[in-house]
């Protein structure tokens, strides 16, 4: 008995590693009572076929761009956010007084600072940083001669906001310059309209 579990063992094991070996009509012995077709390859491959469709690169995705500009209305001392056509936001502002009148035209942003020092345009006395600078907390320039800039700009002098009262800067409240910080960056375009 021990013998033909051991012959039935042996067997069932040849007919595992045959059934698993690659097909070969070499390979393999048929016995005669039974007969084999070979494959052909219009009729049967072993190995499997992978279908991979051609598939064309994806068209990259970019967030659309939105311009920004700024409209300065000075009669109305009031500055305009754009985005596209789109009115954003607008906030009042502090203007040139006379003799020091804001320059009108088209302008962009030339630089930008958080928390900036002050150089006073007549003295020359210069002030660090803090909460009596003349310039608040963010500086945003859009005009120069080469020597002297104009810009927006903060103020600790809140009750001049909606007046003609600087030396060309358009003051701002402090809140709102930290705002329009956030939205324009260099290269921003300001209009300055009489």
């Amino acid at each position: 008995m021990f013998l033909n579990r051991s012959l039935w063992g042996c067997l069932g094991s040849a007919i595992l590693l045959l059934s698993i070996q690659p097909y070969s009509a070499a390979q393999t012995v048929a016995p005669e009572s039974v007969t084999y077709q070979a494959a052909t390859p219009s009729t049967t491959t072993l190995e499997p076929q992978i279908v991979v469709p051609e598939l064309l690169p994806p068209d990259p995705v970019f967030p659309e761009a939105q311009e920004v500009r700024l409209v300065l209305k000075l009669g109305e001392r009031r500055v305009y956010v754009y985005q596209d056509d789109e009115l954003k936001t607008t906030y009042p502002v502090a203007i040139g007084r006379a003799g020091w009148e804001t320059p009108t035209g088209s302008f962009e942003v030339l630089h930008m600072l958080q928390n900036p020092g002050w150089t006073n345009p007549l003295t020359g006395e210069t002030m660090p940083p803090g909460p009596e600078n003349p310039l608040g907390e963010r500086w945003i320039a859009f005009w120069t001669d080469g020597n002297n800039y104009i810009g927006f700009h903060g103020t600790p002098n809140r009750e001049s906001v909606g007046r003609a009262a600087s030396h060309g800067c358009i003051r701002m409240y402090n809140e709102d310059v930290r705002e329009l910080y956030e939205i324009v960056t260099p290269g921003t375009a300001v209009i300055v309209e009489p």
